[in-house]
């Protein structure tokens, strides 16, 4: 008889997850306490009010935007023996971010190492910042490759979870675990390769997957420069939902019950082992296994509670940032923007302080822009933009008061893309807007403290390290999402999804990967060099 898994929350580490465990035969149960299903990865419809009874109005992701690393995906379609581009196709995007700087000057950043290295040079002439950008993505190559044997499709809490100490003497490990250049952060490797203030900064947000600051970030976060630079970054055709939606749809058609609107309040624990999940509505759902997509901590201090509650409070994870952001559809876009931008603060140092350690909004910040219409002409009407801007604040702090705190602070974003991005007559294009503060994604998502990517990645020695996904502390209670290993972004949360789904199978004597779903889940570059052999 086939395991029953239930699944609760729905975004997209739990839907990876619920898809992965039905695929490897498992009956599973999806719930969540929305009324859709996808968590972040929602969208927002509005209408254009200059064109009233029009079917053409603005559509907005309104949570990730920016989906690397595919292979994650392509795996978890190959478990249920599907084609993850014909089921769901994915548009890979060149330039891959457009970055404008605060004295004006504005550069690509490319998927192509050696041409993104000429693009350097000719931005900073002389100054070696080509060179320097060559050297870090061979550093981030090599953290890639340590990450993918250490760290990644497996079940990790800490240290000793993946590296084996007592072969601690054996040279190809000491030269792996020497690579991880632990005790260096993620802002001190790029800035011992690529100096230039402005170009530093370009790099540093690779560390906006993860929501955390680069000069405290470990620096194995580098190896996100070369997951860009081998892998791509895209866009999946309809938005970031169709990822969502392609994920249900999958999870359904492999038998998956799917229940939104079923909010869970708690675990049903009988020696160590969870037994059933029961629901706002007083029902109770029996089970062998229950993978939590909701906030790890949170997990543990409301759903499981007593003793491993108080533990995994007390070890004082530290919540990611927060956000603002809106979602600001305009009459006429503007042609200068790439599908992802990013306008750069004035100072880097300044911004992060001011959000990771005094814990206020940044004065002058970092706005990322997703600006779809020039891939996708469905997202607005007609010459318009669902234009979607996102700037970091610290999570909640007790003294913050966001219904005062929003509306000049709305004004200071926009004031910045007047000012650095050459978006000057931006308020007379906005026709419709609505937004989302920190609070709001604490209460709409289960978040702690309003934190968008879960944990913060803090610490130049164990900041990789989150919950892991197989719990120590109660039997049969798996993790994933942002707030658990390997941590947030997209693909690291599908990934963890996967994770937890392939943990349970295992405890359960499930049936394991198949051989096409390993083959589809390994790098374009391995994948290459096993078919040339």
């Amino acid at each position: 008889m086939a395991s029953h898994i239930v699944v609760v929350g729905s975004g997209l580490g739990g839907l990876a997850a619920a898809a992965t465990a039905a695929a490897r035969g498992h009956r599973v149960t999806v719930l969540d306490k929305n009324p859709w299903l996808g968590g972040k990865a929602a969208v927002l419809n509005l209408p254009d009010p200059e064109r009233p009874g029009s079917n053409q109005g603005f559509r907005f992701d309104m949570g990730p935007t920016i989906l690397t690393v595919p292979r994650v995906l392509r795996r978890i379609y190959a478990e249920a023996g599907k084609d993850q581009q014909q089921e769901l196709p994915l548009i890979r995007l060149d330039p891959q971010w457009r970055c404008f700087f605060d004295d004006n000057t504005r550069i690509d950043l490319l998927e192509n190492v050696e041409a993104m290295a000429r693009a350097m040079d000719q931005f900073a002439p002389g100054s070696g910042q080509g060179e320097g950008y060559r050297r870090f993505q061979q550093v981030a190559e090599k953290l890639h490759e340590v990450s993918e044997k250490f760290f990644f499709w497996k079940p990790v809490e800490g240290i000793t979870d993946t590296i084996d100490m007592k072969a601690n003497f054996n040279p190809d490990t000491m030269r792996d675990v020497m690579a991880l250049r632990m005790g260096k952060t993620v802002a001190k490797v790029i800035r011992g390769h690529v100096p230039d203030a402005r170009l530093a900064q370009m790099l540093d947000h690779f560390c906006q997957y993860v929501g955390s600051n680069p000069y405290m970030a470990p620096a194995v976060l580098c190896s996100i420069g070369d997951m860009q630079a081998t892998e791509g970054v895209w866009y999946p055709v309809g938005g970031t939902r169709a990822v969502a939606e392609g994920l249900a749809k999958l999870t359904a058609e492999l038998g998956g019950d799917l229940r939104p609107n079923t909010e869970v309040t708690g675990f049903e624990i009988e020696k160590g082992a969870v037994r059933a999940v029961r629901t706002a509505s007083g029902e109770r759902i029996a089970c062998d296994a229950v993978i939590s997509n909701m906030d790890a901590i949170r997990t543990y201090k409301e759903l499981v509670g007593g003793d491993p509650g108080r533990k995994y409070a007390r070890k004082g994870y530290e919540p990611a940032c927060s956000g603002v952001v809106l979602y600001l559809g305009l009459r006429k876009r503007y042609e200068h923007l790439a599908h992802h931008c990013f306008v750069f603060s004035r100072d880097a140092e300044e911004e992060f302080d001011a959000i990771y350690k005094r814990g206020e909004p940044a004065p002058d910040p970092t706005a990322y822009l997703a600006a779809p219409s020039c891939s996708d002409d469905t997202v607005a009407p007609e010459g318009g933009e669902a234009l979607y801007v996102l700037v970091h604040t610290p999570y909640l702090r007790p003294h913050h008061d966001w219904s005062k705190m929003f509306a000049p602070y709305r004004q200071v974003i926009l004031d910045k893309l007047k000012r650095t991005a050459g978006m000057e007559d931006i308020e007379e294009r906005i026709v419709v807007e609505q937004a989302l503060t920190p609070v709001d994604i604490h209460e709409r998502y289960k978040v702690l403290n309003g934190a968008i990517y879960g944990l913060a990645s803090h610490g130049a020695f164990t900041g990789a390290f989150k919950p892991g996904n197989r719990s120590k502390a109660v039997k049969g209670l798996y993790l994933c999402g942002g707030a658990a290993h390997p941590g947030p972004g997209m693909p690291m949360v599908m990934m963890s999804g996967w994770i937890a789904a392939d943990a349970m199978d295992q405890d359960l004597g499930g049936r394991g990967m198949g051989k096409e779903a390993d083959w589809a889940g390994q790098r374009d570059a391995v994948r290459a060099r096993m078919a040339a052999e």
